[in-house]
């Protein structure tokens, strides 16, 4: 299932390099979109994690999509499991594997590709991929720098291209300038569905935003949001999924053309007199 040598850090939950010893530092969370927790630097295993009760859950999103988490580990993101009939698409990945969750996945057509929105997102994708088959990992040319573990199954990609028909992959840049869309077509019953991870993120009002930092709330120009939002207008789609379970739609793409007007507006000074 997953090498017991495989380090994971206890507050991102990325994977790094199977060793005897933990690495010294974990560069994902010393970066400004990161943090590391005052406490300190901390390691954890796969094995250590399902010891002490963590799991994984899967759970019905939409037709044919399903949510993959494990709560409490690392920044408890959630993956998605796209299901085609050329295959199934795990988009974004969870730091824990399980043989529940192995057995589930199973049932539900296996996984044939993977690949994370961001480096934030990398979570245990080696034991994932070791466990159908050594499927192909796909890691964004300008972010793979940020790779704790390069298997085998990793492959390195520039341009946009269909991972499966009907799924493209697309790099939008953002909060990472490798940061990765997922382009669902058939998707919300053929209206279209855009995975966004983190770069354009659902916000309580039914709206999205743009950050570079989450954690530490550091903002993109207005100039990168304008980029952003007229980036994903060669998509069709009513149905926008974040990293953690939230969504914008119906009409999202209405929603995120209104929502960098807004904060273009906000970080430009046009608003200023308001403050």
């Amino acid at each position: 299932m997953s090498d017991p040598h495989l380090w994971l850090c206890a507050t991102c939950g990325v994977e790094y390099a199977p060793s005897a010893t933990p690495p010294a530092q974990c560069p994902i969370c010393e970066d400004e979109r990161q943090y590391v927790p005052a406490t300190g630097q901390r390691w954890t295993t796969v094995q250590e994690l399902s010891d002490s009760g963590h799991h994984v859950e899967i759970e019905r999103v939409a037709d044919r999509l399903w949510g993959i988490s494990a709560p409490g580990v690392g920044i408890t993101q959630q993956g998605m499991l796209v299901e085609t009939d050329e295959g199934n698409l795990l988009f974004d990945v969870p730091g824990l594997i399980s043989d529940a969750a192995i057995a589930r996945v199973r049932e539900l057509g296996g996984i044939h590709h993977i690949v994370a929105s961001h480096p934030h997102m990398y979570g245990v994708q080696s034991a994932w991929s070791a466990t159908f088959d050594h499927a192909p990992i796909w890691v964004a040319e300008k972010d793979a720098a940020w790779l704790g573990y390069r298997p085998d199954a990793v492959r390195v990609w520039t341009d946009a291209f269909d991972v499966l028909p009907g799924i493209r992959l697309d790099q939008i840049g953002g909060h990472f300038p490798g940061s990765t869309i997922a382009h669902w077509a058939d998707g919300a019953d053929g209206r279209g569905v855009l995975f966004a991870g983190d770069a354009i993120f659902p916000t309580p009002d039914g709206n999205v935003t743009f950050l570079r930092s989450y954690p530490n709330r550091i903002p993109l120009s207005p100039a990168v949001i304008r980029r952003m939002a007229d980036f994903v207008k060669r998509y069709r789609f009513d149905v926008l999924y974040n990293n953690f379970g939230a969504s914008a739609g119906p009409d999202a793409e209405a929603i995120v053309e209104r929502s960098a007007q807004r904060y273009v507006a906000w970080t430009s000074g046009a608003n200023d007199h308001l403050t």
